[in-house]
Parts: structure tokens; sequence; C-alpha cells
């Protein structure tokens, strides 16, 4: 099979041919119809996030059809169009049991740490297999799997209730996610803060009230603020956009420190800064139900397509790292 594989960190990512994926006992084969390429994948190549091992063929947001199964696997499920829940969990150690999956003592992560969907096909177990409604398109589907149900988790993490206010620092891929969730969860206002006027344009869009990032610091007192760059920066003015009991969410990945005043941001106004990793299997049928079901439109999320070429697939990745236009990339093979 085609793959697009990081083969060393700094450099380009490079196509190869590999062997095709036999599935396991647990497992499924799903051919690869869409997947999603996230900043994290920028994270990678540059070599600013590890990666635990070298080759490894990125991708986290994965959908497509299952063309196989393990033996210990019901075989009526082939054939189904399904999205990849990206964190394998072992399902029973003390992490897993208390609601934490996302910290398995022995977990991996399609894309980093196992073979991801930047290629014709792809294994993994049958229970990340989330089955994909035909109301919702495959790109949708893959897009789903991180920048979606991330945000759904950021604003769980948030503790968003209705009637609340809410930042969205960052309107690309999670951020145009988060824009349409905080208002299906209640919001009863919603800022999108971005430094590209076409994701402003599409923040408006989608129902938020656009505010460049240079203006963010006029915003009025918010309850809940998510930082979605990774930048200390944007960190620095969510916490500071931060109303009375207001709480800020860090998403984005950066190693930087960002200066906090322990009195003015946290103290005087009783504000929390919250950290927030990956999400749930849990939110992912609670947001394959939301999309399934009306509740949330990711119509427009994707906003440009690539096939698994690795010049397209490293041009895509040079836009996102150097902040470009445009919401979600998704390659389809």
């Amino acid at each position: 099979m085609k793959a697009v594989r990081l083969v060393e960190p700094q450099r380009d990512l490079v196509g190869t041919v590999l062997d095709d994926p036999e599935p396991g006992p647990d497992d499924v084969l799903v051919r690869v119809e869409a997947a999603g390429i996230c900043r994290s994948d920028v994270h990678y190549r540059a070599g600013t996030r590890p990666v635990p091992a070298l080759p490894v063929t990125p991708g986290h947001e994965v959908a497509g059809t299952i063309i196989d199964a393990g033996s210990s696997v019901d075989r009526s499920i082939i054939g189904n169009r399904v999205a990849l829940h990206y964190l394998i969990s072992c399902g029973v150690c003390l992490r897993c049991s208390a609601g934490r999956e996302q910290f398995c003592v022995t977990g991996s992560m399609i894309g980093l740490s196992a073979d991801g969907g930047y290629a014709d096909s792809i294994v993994a177990p049958a229970r990340n297999a989330f089955l994909l409604p035909e109301s919702i398109a495959t790109d949708v589907g893959a897009i789903m799997m991180c920048s979606s149900v991330t945000s759904l988790h950021a604003l769980r993490r948030g503790r968003l209730v209705p009637g609340e206010s809410v930042a969205v620092f960052g309107c690309g891929g999670l951020g145009a996610s988060a824009i349409r969730l905080a208002l299906a969860l209640g919001a009863e206002e919603v800022y999108g803060i971005d430094i590209d006027a076409n994701r402003l344009r599409s923040a408006a869009e989608a129902g938020a009230t656009p505010v460049a990032f240079e203006e963010a610091a006029s915003l009025p007192g918010v309850d809940v603020a998510l930082e979605l760059v990774g930048s200390p920066v944007v960190m620095e003015r969510a916490v500071a956009a931060l109303g009375v009991g207001g709480r800020a969410v860090a998403v984005g990945i950066t190693h930087e420190p960002f200066p906090l005043d322990g009195f003015t941001d946290l103290v005087l106004r009783e504000a929390e800064v919250i950290g927030c990793s990956d999400h749930l299997a849990s939110e992912v049928a609670e947001m394959i139900d939301l999309v399934d079901g009306g509740v949330v439109d990711l119509s427009g999320v994707v906003t440009n397509t690539v096939p698994l070429d690795p010049v397209a697939i490293n041009a895509a990745l040079d836009r996102l790292e150097g902040f470009g236009d445009g919401i979600r990339t998704v390659i389809t093979p």
C-alpha cells in the first residue's frame, strides 16, 4: 500500500510503499477514505513534540470503510463506514477506570505511536471504530475525530453551562468546531478570535462575534476561554479575557511559559487555568450523535482536500505551520 511517513524530524514527510497491514484478532482493517491534517502533525514533523519511534505514518483524524476483520471480530461489520477514535487504551487500568483513558498506562495513539491514516489503509482495534451514519460525510467524520471531539472535551473541561459566554482563541480546525459546539451547548455569546480575515468571516457565519486578535483586549469578561493555538501570547490574552469565576482552557501545544499574575489573574477573580488533553471515547459517540441529529452543523469546516501525495501533504503542513488561511485540510486517497 502507499503511505506518506515521517522518517526524520525537521524533514518533509516522504512517500513510500509498505506491505498491506494484517488485522490482529481484535482488529479491523479500514480502507482510508479521509484523513485530516492537524496542527499536531505539524509539531511531529517539526520535532517540537517527540515521536516515540520513527518512521511512523501520521494521521489521527481517520475515516473510511472496514474491509477486513480479525478472528475475534464479528465479520458482519465488514463494509461499514466508520471513523476511528485515535486513542488506543486498555480499558481496565486505574486511569481508564477513572474516566481518564487518554492517560492509560499502556495506551498508544494512532498517527503518533501507531501508524495512522496518511495511507491507503490502517489497522485499529475494532472497539475504536465508530459507525458513521449516512448523514455524516466521510471527510467530516474524519475531522470530528480530533478537531471536533477535542473541542467538545475542552468545553466540558471548562464546565460550560447554558447562558454563559465563550471566547474561542483560534478559529482554525478546532476553533470552527468549538464555536458551533459552544452555541449548541447553550452559550449565550461566543466570540471567535483570530488573525485571519477569512477565518473571522467563517466564525461569523457559524454564529460567533468575530474579533481580530489585536482587539481581544476589549472583550468583556467571559466565562470560558479556549486557547487552541499553542502560543504563550494567546494564552496570556485568553486568561486576561476572563471575568469573575472564569475558566481558561489550554488546548494548543506549546512548551513555552506564559506570564501569569497569581493575584490579579487568578485570586482577584477566582479564575482558573485548566489543561485539556485529547478526549474520551464516550465523547466521540456524543459528537456523532450531535452531528447526526442536526444539533451541530460542521459543513464548511473542511476547506481543502489533497491527494495521498507527499508534495501536496507537505505543502498543506507548511500552510498550517505558517498560520495560513483555510480551516481544515483533508487527505482523500
